[in-house]
């Protein structure tokens, strides 16, 4: 049976009372990053069965390399950000790191089962809405965002991302990287404190 890759994220750290972020600025910048490696388990990325899903809708098996392309979830990817993940990819064997892909394109019918899966898990659709998108709204569907894995790739990639125009869009999710291709001059955007302040998902 086929197994699905969820990855449902970190807990939101919130700032304490006494640093309330100031008018206009972004209350983001105010979070500490998550952890890399110290996801409570329910939280860290893990895979469980799913009959009616298979690699086709995107599901990804494990050891799957950014050029694995007999693999829908990473043949399915923008070109670009593709080409972008190859090269990065390449350049971090050099420092003794490989990249795995745990997500990446999605069908719709994956997407809306990893957001049902989300409501039972964090109990309303608030709540998930902080780690997982709507078919509708997902970068994942539209084949413009990877999650990728180990801990030391998300690790390496926070770091160098930018000069492949690779950046983290989330700080509540060091795995999910997005293309910027103004980010090898300008440095990646401002990341959003979840998906919940981004303005792709109020569509």
């Amino acid at each position: 049976m086929a197994a699905i890759v969820v990855a449902l994220g970190h807990p939101l750290l919130k700032p304490s009372s006494d640093s309330a972020a100031t008018p206009g600025q972004d209350s983001s910048a105010l979070l500490p990053a998550p952890s890399l490696s110290d996801r409570p388990p329910s939280h860290a990325p893990h895979r469980e069965s799913r009959g009616a899903l298979d690699e086709a809708d995107g599901v990804v098996p494990d050891g799957v390399t950014v050029r694995d392309d007999e693999v829908p979830a990473v043949a399915n990817l923008d070109a670009e950000l593709l080409d972008a993940l190859r090269r990065a990819a390449r350049d971090a064997v050099d420092d003794g790191v490989t990249f795995t892909v745990n997500s990446g394109w999605r069908s719709a019918a994956y997407q809306e089962e990893l957001l049902r899966k989300a409501v039972t898990q964090y109990g309303s659709a608030a709540e998930a809405a902080r780690w997982v998108a709507t078919a509708t709204t997902s970068p994942h569907v539209a084949g413009d965002a990877v999650d990728i894995g180990p801990d030391r790739a998300t690790a390496w990639l926070s770091e160098h991302g930018a000069a492949y125009g690779l950046c983290r869009i989330y700080r509540n999710e060091p795995w999910h990287f997005e293309l910027r291709t103004d980010a090898a001059d300008r440095g990646c955007p401002r990341m959003y404190a979840d998906p919940t302040q981004d303005p792709r998902m109020r569509q």
